[in-house]
C-alpha cells in the first residue's frame, strides 16, 4: 500500500476542498458512513496508558471517546485520528474480533480495534496518522481564511 496515495485519494474522495471545519468535516464522515457520529470526551480516558481515543461502533453510531487534554490542538488530533480510520475503511468486511471470553460485554468489532492499538507502526495506524494530520492542515487553513491571518501576518 503507498500511503500517500491512499491518503490523497481520502482527501479527494471527501470532496471538501483545501479547507475546512471540524464541523462539516464531522458532517461529511456521517454522510459517508450513513450513521450518526458522535464525539465525546472521556474523563477517566488518560493518555498515559497509551490511548489516547477509541472509535465504539454500535448498532446505529459512530462513537469517539477522547482522552482530556490541555491542548485543543492535541484533542482534535486523537479525533481527527479515528475519523481517519473511519475514511479509510479499516476493518470494514474484516472480522475485528477477539476472543468472546476477554470482554464480552464490549462488541467484537470494538474488542479487536482496542487490542490492535498497541501497534501505532502498522500501515493502518501510519495511514490514519498520515490522514489526521491532512485534515488537521485543512481544518486551520479554513481557520486562517475566516480570521484573515494571511492578510495579518503575510
Amino acid at each position: 500500500m503507498n500511503i500517500e496515495q491512499t491518503v490523497s485519494a481520502a482527501v479527494a474522495g471527501l470532496q471538501l476542498g483545501n479547507t475546512f471545519t471540524l464541523d462539516t468535516l464531522l458532517t461529511a464522515v456521517q454522510e459517508r458512513r450513513h450513521r450518526r457520529l458522535r464525539v465525546v470526551e472521556l474523563a477517566g480516558l488518560d493518555t498515559s496508558d497509551g490511548i489516547c481515543a477509541v472509535w465504539l461502533v454500535t448498532d446505529t453510531a459512530d462513537i469517539v471517546l477522547h482522552a482530556r487534554s490541555d491542548s485543543a490542538l492535541h484533542r482534535q488530533q486523537f479525533v481527527l485520528h479515528e475519523f481517519a480510520h473511519m475514511i479509510l475503511g479499516h476493518c470494514e468486511g474484516q472480522d475485528c474480533a477477539a476472543e468472546d471470553v476477554l470482554l464480552p460485554n464490549i462488541p467484537p468489532y470494538t474488542r479487536g480495534r482496542l487490542l490492535k492499538r498497541q501497534d501505532i507502526d502498522c500501515e493502518t495506524e501510519i495511514a490514519a496518522e498520515s490522514l489526521a494530520d491532512r485534515l488537521a492542515a485543512g481544518i486551520r487553513g479554513s481557520v486562517f481564511a475566516e480570521t484573515r491571518y494571511s492578510e495579518v501576518f503575510g
